[in-house]
């Protein structure tokens, strides 16, 4: 008996090891491979950064589909053979055995009275077998059946499962500050009924769950836009039964998160950052009105108790679901006067400013109004420091009343704050950076709207730095109103020449900047009650004075104001003042009074090489002779002698003309007059 036992029951199990479990741990080994090269790929794609390409994004998510539909048939595959050695194992494995144990009873005399007694179970036995050997081939083929329509169609092929929603997502795990951020596995499962969520932290290359999981009551899940976080595919879950807690979620793809919003009743953000283009907001999403002014006072009292010496104060931003939740309750009648920012430690400083920012970023229209913006601007980019505080002082007053009101708040606010620089850094340059496209945002999301950002800081700093004399005092009723630029290139000089009378002049080139007539040719001396730092400014030598030729009389001699400021001035002779304008001063000539083009023609906000406003040309030379030109601005002829010509032409053989600014060029074989002040000498 015990020789036959390696015959009857050894040997045929040793081959069954060999031969069907052998192969079945190749495949397994082939599936463990792609297990870890899938994974591997899906986290080196899901960390890729969302401000990488469109093409490079589109061609890493095509790559991951096509891993993932391989991974997926090989999955089939595997799962196909393990089927089958579980059928196998039901006759090669028992055979032997039932072979062994007629063996045992027939050496036995008591083992032959037992096979009596068990004959039934014997036979049942190998009708089993028998049965099972002949249904092999037909369960492999459907077997076979079943994963072709599973390939074909794998969403109507789902398991059934009591839970709404289930996977793997990845969590945001948060750490110390200074280091940063992880992102864990985890095997996420929802009941909608209960509102219950379980997550099991889950490792792929041990094949099983790292620790305990974690259960939680949803409250709301709310979409993440990629401008507030540096990752795709991301949804932020609140839990009920933890205040103040956020996890930050991130699925493998769009349409998984999408299903996951789906199941947990996820929802749009409800507000959106300032940098991308501007989107229609909610009608009654935040207004000027008398809940404005409470949220406004609510933050204003919590911070300025809380955490006026807090490092980096409105630089340092909130969670944003924190800040999205708080914004709601004090913008909701029924729940703003329950929130009680001052003694509260549910609502971090942090969160309190950044709700402060949001509201005043979802006003309809900004704290500055569009129409005032332009106007806003133009001081902040020329001018000395004295006529741009008087020109942001006169503009203030020009706001409607509640704009004015919420403005003065805001600004003394922000005065205390940069009083307590030295513990919260927040000087007023660094104020200027965060509230200056908030209080002055651009109705167009444009390129010369980015040109003009730092213009933005420049009138917030100055608001904070000047907010007794601006908001407490009344502007000067004398103060010219500021020019806008203008949209236009500059025109072309005036031509003296026999056809003069024939046809209209072109007016001197315009620019934000203060003319007023020279002391020495005024008719009248000026007045005593002309502000000092005015005669200063007028009377005082500088590198851009000029005199201008003009038509006669006694406006014929101008001063050219120092930096276009917005200075005080008086027109001679009158009570009234004079608008401010400039003019683009061409080189002198032999017939023309002496004169000096210290400041560069205005560029037009369509031209596509902008200049600064506030930027000073070189001198042009005295003459030119044989130079090459390039148009910076296009332009008509006006007569035969002029040339007509696009954006970037090119001139040959540029000389100085008889007639004063004006150049003599040839442009496509034709020779006639270029405007100097629209063309770039090469």
């Amino acid at each position: 008996m015990a020789l036959s036992v390696t015959e009857t029951l050894i040997k045929p199990l040793e081959k069954f090891r060999k031969e069907q479990l052998g192969a079945v741990k190749e495949e397994k080994k082939k599936f463990d491979k792609e297990t870890e090269k899938n994974y591997s790929l899906i986290d080196k794609h899901l960390n890729l950064s969302a401000k990488k390409k469109d093409s490079h994004l589109q061609e890493a998510d095509i790559q991951v589909e096509q891993n993932r539909q391989h991974f997926y048939e090989l999955s089939l595959e595997y799962v196909c053979k393990l089927q089958e050695i579980q059928e196998r194992k039901k006759f090669e494995f028992v055979e032997p055995m039932l072979s062994f144990f007629q063996g045992m009873f027939t050496f036995y005399h008591q083992g032959h009275e037992l096979a009596k007694d068990f004959n039934h179970y014997k036979m049942e036995l190998q009708i089993n077998i028998q049965n099972t050997r002949n249904r092999f081939e037909g369960t492999r083929s459907e077997v076979e059946e079943l994963m072709n329509k599973i390939r074909q169609n794998p969403k109507d092929h789902k398991r059934a499962s009591q839970f709404t929603a289930e996977g793997y997502l990845y969590v945001q795990e948060k750490r110390p500050a200074p280091f940063g951020s992880s992102w864990v596995k985890h095997y996420c499962m929802y009941r909608k009924a209960a509102k219950k969520f379980n997550i099991i932290p889950f490792e792929h290359r041990s094949g099983g769950k790292l620790g305990d999981g974690e259960v939680f009551y949803l409250k709301e899940c709310t979409k993440r836009h990629t401008d507030s976080i540096d990752r795709r595919f991301c949804f932020d879950v609140e839990a009920a039964d933890r205040p103040g807690v956020s996890l930050t979620m991130q699925a493998f793809s769009e349409e998984e998160r999408k299903q996951w919003l789906e199941a947990l009743g996820g929802k749009e953000a409800l507000f959106h950052s300032f940098n991308r283009a501007i989107v229609p907001r909610p009608e009654g999403s935040a207004q000027l009105d008398k809940m404005g002014f409470t949220i406004l006072r609510k933050c204003i009292s919590a911070v300025e108790t809380r955490g006026i010496n807090d490092q980096g104060l409105y630089r340092v931003v909130g969670v944003s679901s924190k800040v999205q939740r708080l914004l709601s309750m004090l913008m909701d009648v029924k729940t703003c006067n329950e929130v009680d920012l001052e003694n509260s430690i549910d609502w971090e400083v942090k969160t309190i400013t950044s709700a402060l920012k949001q509201y005043l970023r979802s006003l309809p229209e900004p704290l500055m109004t569009y129409e005032l913006h332009g106007d806003f601007i133009v001081p902040a980019k020329s001018g000395s420091p004295e006529s741009r505080v008087n020109a942001i002082h006169f503009l203030v007053h020009k706001l409607p009343e509640k704009n004015k009101e919420m403005l003065d708040i805001l600004v003394k606010h922000l005065t205390n704050v940069s009083n307590h620089s030295k513990q919260n850094l927040m000087t007023v340059a660094n104020l200027g950076v965060v509230f200056g496209p908030t209080l002055m945002r651009p109705q167009e999301e444009t390129v010369a709207a980015i040109m003009d950002l730092k213009f933005q800081n420049i009138v917030v700093e100055i608001l904070i730095e000047n907010h007794e004399k601006i908001f407490r005092t009344l502007p000067d009723a004398t103060f010219p109103e500021p020019v806008s630029l203008s949209p236009s290139p500059p025109n072309a000089p005036p031509r003296q020449s026999k056809r003069q009378g024939q046809r209209t002049k072109r007016p001197v080139a315009v620019y934000n900047l203060c003319l007023e007539l020279e002391d020495g040719d005024s008719p009248n001396p000026p007045k005593e009650d002309t502000p000092p730092s005015s005669l200063d400014s007028l009377s005082s030598p500088s590198p851009t004075t000029a005199t201008v030729p003009g038509p006669p009389g006694p406006d014929k001699n101008h001063l050219l104001a120092d930096g276009g400021s917005f200075g005080d001035w008086t027109s001679t002779g009158t009570s009234q003042p004079r608008s401010c304008m400039v003019q683009w001063l061409n080189p002198q000539s032999p017939t023309t009074p002496s004169c000096n083009p210290a400041v560069r023609p205005p560029s037009p906000k369509s031209a596509p090489v902008p200049l600064s406003p506030a930027t000073v040309a070189d001198k042009p030379p005295e003459s030119v002779i044989n130079r090459k030109a390039r148009a910076v601005y296009p332009c008509e002829a006006e007569h035969s002698s002029e040339l007509s010509f696009e954006i970037g032409a090119i001139f040959e053989d540029v000389q100085t003309s008889r007639e004063p600014g004006w150049l003599e060029g040839t442009l496509n074989g034709k020779r006639g007059l270029i405007p100097q002040n629209y063309v770039k000498l090469l």
